[in-house]
This record gives structure tokens, sequence and C-alpha cells, in this order.
């Protein structure tokens, strides 16, 4: 379920199945992010840049609203890429700050002036509790950490109660299929019920990039375990007039099966 949409010969002699610790995934996913931050900002820039999307469907908050009211909420953004969901943030009237494990991605952050950055895990987050509003994450962080329930635990410590948790992930019926966006993805390849990662490495045998499956069930078990109450799971669907291919996204495939899944909810007292 590759986010990136540019998989190279060396790539794919190197990925597969197999399993990826905690730590390695960390590191796999710091350094892929910082060596790839450029090509990535100058290829989704134009589906990104001044607003916050949600997915490859372009699901856009400004009308779906999932994170609710913004001004004057105090909102934290994990897995933030190019900081650019936290910089429209800011011109809602909300007091963003953006966090992410690549320094890279956080150093192409736009808006004026761009939002408070911080690089940090987001399993390790260095904030006081009870700090935020709202927490979000849209495809950051979760999809690329062994452990999530770190994620959702750290999110808790410094949600205020009754405070939102609102995320998007691959949806994860996606991994059953090829990750294709032609005809060769539509049938189905792997159990949906394996979640061993999808992992490449490098000539020496290191996870350069690591990507890990849940499904549906284990994400709602993990926000139930953290103190959350599950308010909404979004599935959107491909918009009309939105031709274009993002890596295994395409119109052919999110017209039969959904793509992105977005899990909302929020902090029990």
């Amino acid at each position: 379920m590759r986010l990136d949409t540019r998989v190279t010969p060396a790539d794919l002699r190197s990925a597969g199945y197999r399993d990826a610790g905690a730590e390695e995934s960390v590191r796999a996913g710091r350094s892929w992010w910082d060596e790839n931050a450029a090509d990535y900002h100058q290829e989704h820039f134009a589906d990104l840049a001044g607003r916050l999307v949600w997915g490859p469907e372009l699901l856009d908050e400004a009308e779906a609203g999932l994170l609710g009211p913004l001004a004057g909420k105090d909102v934290l953004e994990v897995g933030a890429g190019t900081a650019d969901s936290s910089a429209w943030l800011q011109a809602q009237g909300a007091r963003a700050v953006a966090t992410d494990l690549s320094l890279g991605m956080l150093r192409r952050a736009a808006g004026t002036p761009p939002p408070p950055r911080l690089v940090c895990d987001a399993r390790v987050l260095p904030f006081a509790d009870a700090g935020f509003d709202i927490v979000f994450t849209a495809y950051g962080a979760l999809p690329f950490v062994a452990d999530p329930e770190r994620v959702h635990a750290e999110v808790a410590r410094v949600l205020r109660p009754g405070g939102r948790w609102v995320f998007s992930v691959t949806h994860p019926v996606r991994w059953a299929f090829p990750d294709d966006g032609g005809e060769g993805g539509l049938t189905v390849s792997r159990p949906y019920f394996d979640r061993t990662p999808y992992v490449e490495t490098d000539e020496s045998g290191a996870v350069s990039y690591s990507e890990h499956h849940r499904t549906i069930g284990d994400r709602v078990r993990e926000l139930a375990a953290a103190g959350f109450r599950l308010v909404d799971l979004v599935e959107p669907e491909w918009p009309e007039g939105v031709s274009r291919v993002w890596g295994s996204w395409s119109p052919l495939r999110g017209r039969l099966i959904p793509g992105t899944a977005i899990f909302v909810s929020e902090r029990m007292p």
C-alpha cells in the first residue's frame, strides 16, 4: 500500500512482506522521508497546498468538518509532512503545531508565517498533559509504526477530556489487493487478516521503508484501549471529475473499493 508513487527497479528488487520491528521502522521512516521530501513535495504540492485533505480522494476538511470548530482551538498535527494542513488551520483561527519524524519534510512547511514545527517521534510527544483540543493526522505516522498503540496513548495524554482525535489511513481492505491502480489491482491476492508489513530493504538488508497493516477491528480496539470513543468512520467515495492517479489510488479502483478510512474519535472524560 506504498504511499509514494515513484517505485524504482531497486525498490522492486528489495520489496516484500516481512517483519519489521518498532525501532527499525522508525529509523527507516525518518531516513526515507528525509531523502524523498523534495520529490514528494513536488509531486503532490498541487493537491495539498493551502488546504487539509484527508486522502487521495481529496475530501477537504473545509467541507467535511471532521475536526469540529477550529477558531481559538489548540490543535496538534502529528506526521504533518510539509505542514500544509497546519498552515490552513492557522488561517481558520486555530493555534496549530505541526510535528513530524522528518526534518526534511518540515523544512518545506508553507504558510505566512508557517506554523510552529517540531521534529519528534509520534510515539513520544514532547508536550504537557491535556494541552490540546484536537489532534489529527492525514496519512501520517500511524501507517509507518509497528506499535500504533503508543501513538494513541500519547495522543490521549496530550488531549483535553472530550478532545478530538482524527486520523486517516489506507483503507484496511486495500491490503488484500495488489498495489496496482489498474485492472491488476481488482483481484484479491492476500488475506485481509495477514498483518505482515510491506517492507523495502537496502543493499545491506536493513529496512529502508516499512508500512504496517491493521484491520478495521484492530483500529477500533486500539482506540478503545487508549480511552477513545469512536464517533464516526468515514470512507470517502471517489469524486466525479477527478481523473488523476495517485499511486494505487485511481478512478477505476476508487469507484469499486474504498481507498481511505478516516477514524473520528473523542477522548472520554
